[in-house]
């Protein structure tokens, strides 16, 4: 009869936890967890809270934010073009999807924010190049290092690695989350824990980490903090009471877990979900207008939950794309991977109104519109005055804020 290694016994034990928990590349990152687990508050309650929704495939930002008073727009689309009677407007020039009913009420508020053409130097219009840009602020992508959140958490909390600071809800974390000295929470569905990384990443920690005794003690911190933030997070969500009514689709839902995990006061200040589906090369319209009506009913839950249980005061969300669609129309009814397009800021925090400036229909780069807005100006703008970070400390460069949130 064989006997389990002690090495053997670590990979079972973790993988059985039942919990999505990243974590940090070196174990020595993790030896105070269970420290900030103890009751102490980790983070001043009146911090912001950063929601972050990825509309993943490329987004067509001329789809959504419609320039219905550009001859040129009309002239490049047929089964995409949306009339401008049909439109919610913003102004003579253009209107928002008219599926996009509850942010447009928030535009009317004063608390939808729209970054128009966004986009960066050299654009890739490779999906996963592309979001690994986004992801690390920097055009080396993964080879920079760890993602712009990654590095926030590191210059703003330091070694205080609190496991629910960060909770992506859904399949893929996306890289702007990795971190090596801070977990990240990775799930599904609050029922659903296990391992983000597996067996295979412990075994590699095991082999990488020295002396195996030390290891020992830190794998067995890191699996207590792990078994405690899985306890936590599935009480908020369980005892969390709404009266306000979500879609049943995964977006919202995702959304509605966010909304009892902030409510939950676990420490949780940067959520991320993901609406997958954009890359629409063919019979667009249809898809797009789906995806319009998904997302502005899972935000219109969402904004009105928080809002009701006065949370929304210190909440900001940002919907953001890897890139856009070209301007000209295939013959297949779709759009192309483009490079320019809007990201939104929404939130009783966010100054509402437009920034930035709509990309140029007639002065293009090989069919594609240009980017007028660096992305890394919005996160400077959150990094400054939400996070009270300096940007110059995260990016690589030096970008200048954009007046996205109120004084």
């Amino acid at each position: 009869m064989l006997h389990p290694t002690r090495r053997q016994m670590l990979i079972g034990g973790a993988a059985s936890l039942g919990c999505w928990l990243t974590m940090p590349q070196s174990l020595s990152a993790v030896t105070r967890p269970a420290r900030t687990l103890s009751g102490r508050r980790p983070v001043e309650e009146d911090d912001f809270t950063f929601v972050m929704i990825e509309l993943h495939g490329g987004n067509d930002g001329l789809s959504t934010v419609v320039p219905k008073g550009d001859d040129l727009y009309h002239a490049a689309r047929d089964t995409t073009r949306h009339a401008p009677e049909t439109l919610l407007s913003l102004d003579d020039y253009r209107g928002l999807h008219p599926a996009l009913t509850g942010m447009h009420a928030l535009w009317n508020e004063g608390h939808l924010g729209i970054v128009e053409g966004v986009g960066y130097p050299d654009p890739n219009r490779s999906h996963f190049t592309s979001m690994d840009i986004w992801g690390t602020a920097s055009p080396k992508g993964k080879l920079a290092g760890d993602g712009w959140v990654g590095n926030l958490l590191r210059e703003k909390y330091g070694d205080n690695t609190l496991p629910t600071r960060v909770v992506h809800i859904g399949e893929q974390m996306p890289y702007s989350l990795q971190s090596s000295g801070h977990p990240v929470l990775c799930m599904e569905t609050p029922a659903g824990y296990r391992w983000a990384q597996g067996a295979q990443t412990m075994a590699r920690l095991l082999d990488d980490s020295g002396a195996e005794e030390s290891t020992h003690g830190r794998l067995a911190a890191l699996m207590d903090n792990a078994r405690a933030s899985s306890r936590q997070v599935r009480k908020a969500v369980e005892v969390y009471n709404t009266s306000v009514e979500y879609p049943a689709d995964p977006l919202a839902q995702s959304l509605k877990v966010c909304a009892a995990l902030i409510d939950g006061r676990i420490g949780s200040r940067i959520l991320s979900v993901r609406l997958p589906g954009f890359d629409h090369h063919v019979e667009q319209r249809e898809l797009h207008d789906e995806l319009m009506l998904t997302l502005d009913g899972a935000l219109t839950a969402f904004m009105a939950d928080i809002r009701r249980s006065g949370l929304g005061r210190k909440t900001i969300v940002m919907v953001y794309s890897e890139f856009g669609r070209r301007l000209q129309e295939n013959a297949s009814g779709g759009t192309d991977h483009g490079k320019a397009a809007p990201t939104f800021l929404l939130g009783d925090p966010v100054r509402g109104g437009l920034y930035g400036k709509h990309p140029s229909l007639a002065e293009l780069d090989d069919g594609d519109l240009i980017h007028n807005t660096d992305f890394r100006r919005i996160y400077a703008s959150l990094l400054r005055d939400a996070f009270g970070v300096a940007p110059e400390r995260i990016l690589p460069g030096t970008f200048e804020p954009l007046p996205l949130l109120k004084a």
